[in-house]
């Protein structure tokens, strides 16, 4: 707003003289952004026939695979047989790792719980809206205090001997830190490390661990629990 232009503010009925608004803007509300729409499409046809297609596409490649490949079913259940080892659905078997590294209330209460609740928590906290990247700012303090949890982390994941945790977690904070020490890259996977957010390294470090976990326990877990390797 200029500081020319005087604005005076009181009530009129005329509006053809000059009409002007004034808004008052409070810290718990926020100004009305109207941006311009863009191409709009109609969800018939455009959206459902692409849906339907995809579907039909889909529904052929596992015709084709059930018809040339067999499911790796076992014998029929026995209940006074149980296998060895008894395995979760893939979807639980990152579960099952955690059981085998960490006590049972632990892996199977504890973890869950915290997991769900930061899922819940975190959206509503107002981290990082500037979008800075992990190394941006007071960068002595920011690496102290990252060392520091890693450190603790890692010791904590070794006492346990939680390796499949602790592989994923030493990857991905060394390449956390790999900006730090090299603050400018000509790569272009140099710059994007270097652009990377702090949210950003810890859901990335949560994918690594679930994944690492689901793969160790689909592939390399034996009789027992013990560590077998795929091919033998």
């Amino acid at each position: 707003m200029s500081e020319t232009n005087k604005y005076e503010v009181g009530f009129g009925s005329d509006a053809t003289k000059d009409p002007r608004r004034i808004v008052f803007i409070t810290r718990k509300t926020s100004a009305k952004v109207k941006g311009e729409v863009g191409p709009q499409l109609m969800s018939y046809p455009h959206l459902i026939l692409r849906e339907a297609i995809v579907f039909q596409v889909l529904t052929i490649i596992l015709v084709v695979v059930a018809l040339f490949w067999d499911a790796p079913l076992e014998q029929l259940a026995n209940p006074l047989v149980t296998p060895n080892p008894a395995k979760a659905p893939w979807y639980f078997l990152g579960l099952q790792e955690l059981l085998h590294c960490f006590p049972p209330v632990a892996a199977g209460v504890l973890i869950p719980t915290l997991v769900v609740l930061a899922l819940v928590v975190i959206p509503y906290f107002e981290v990082n809206i500037q979008g800075e990247p992990l190394w941006a700012g007071n960068r002595p303090r920011r690496v102290q205090i990252f060392v520091v949890v890693c450190v603790v982390l890692f010791v904590f994941l070794v006492i346990y001997d939680a390796w499949t945790v602790l592989v994923p977690a030493v990857l991905v904070a060394g390449l956390a830190l790999l900006p730090y020490f090299q603050p400018s890259s000509p790569s272009r996977f140099g710059q994007f490390l270097i652009a990377r957010t702090l949210p950003w390294w810890v859901m990335t470090w949560f994918i690594a661990v679930a994944l690492t976990l689901t793969v160790v326990g689909t592939f390399f877990r034996g009789p027992g629990w013990s560590w077998v390797w795929p091919w033998r």
